[in-house]
C-alpha cells in the first residue's frame, strides 16, 4: 500500500487539486488509486470460495463511486484510504445485510476477525455481526475501531495506520491486540 515517494506524493497533489474543486484531478487521481484499491478488495475476499455473489472488481468499482461523490475535505492519501477502507466496509455490510434478508434470517456464527471481511454465503452473517461488533467496540474507543477497520479492511500497513491515528506503531499494536480480544468475545458470544 506504500506506493513509491512520486505516487504518494502526486496522490496527495492530486486529492489536494480535487479539495480546491478541480475536477480533471480526480481522472488523473483513478489510474493511480486502481491498483491500490483492489489490493484492499482483494484483501476482502481472501480465503473466499468462488460461490460468493459480490466480485473483487465490482467492489473497487462501487466504492469508487461512493469516493467520487463524496463530499470530502480530503487531507493527503493515508486519509483517502482510510475513506476508501470505510466505504468498502459499507458496501460489505450492507450486500451481507441483502443476502441475509434474502435467506430470511438465522443466528450470526462467529469470525475470526482476519478472515472477517470476506463475502459470501457463508459469510454474510458474519459480516454482518462483525459490524455491529465494531460499531459498538467505536461507540467505546473510537481509536482502536478506527485502529481494526485501516488495518483489516483497508489493508493499510501498521506504519500508515499508525501514521493515521497520529501514534506510535507500538501503541497501535497494543490497541490491536485490544481490540481483536474485545470483538473474539463479542462474537463468541462470552462478553458480560
Amino acid at each position: 500500500m506504500d506506493g513509491s515517494l512520486e505516487q504518494r506524493e502526486n496522490i496527495t497533489e492530486l486529492l489536494s487539486r480535487m479539495r480546491e474543486g478541480d475536477g480533471r484531478a480526480l481522472d488523473e487521481l483513478i489510474p493511480l488509486v486502481y491498483g491500490q484499491l483492489h489490493a484492499m478488495a482483494q484483501n476482502c475476499f481472501r480465503g473466499e470460495s468462488d460461490g460468493h455473489t459480490l466480485r473483487t472488481t465490482a467492489l473497487v468499482h462501487e466504492a469508487y463511486l461512493r469516493l467520487a461523490g463524496a463530499k470530502v475535505d480530503w487531507q493527503d492519501r493515508v486519509h483517502f484510504f482510510a475513506v476508501a477502507a470505510r466505504a468498502m466496509r459499507r458496501i460489505l455490510v450492507d450486500h451481507a445485510r441483502t443476502r441475509k434478508r434474502l435467506k430470511r434470517g438465522g443466528e450470526y456464527s462467529m469470525v475470526n476477525l482476519d478472515e472477517a471481511a470476506t463475502v459470501g454465503a457463508e459469510s454474510s452473517k458474519t459480516v454482518v455481526a462483525l459490524d455491529e461488533a465494531l460499531a459498538r467496540l467505536t461507540e467505546l474507543d473510537a481509536r482502536k475501531g478506527q485502529a481494526i477497520e485501516l488495518v483489516y479492511f483497508g489493508g493499510l500497513s501498521y506504519r500508515e495506520t499508525a501514521a493515521a491515528l497520529q501514534i506510535s506503531e507500538a501503541t497501535l499494536d497494543r490497541d490491536l491486540r485490544m481490540a481483536k480480544a474485545w470483538v473474539y468475545r463479542e462474537l463468541s458470544g462470552t462478553a458480560t
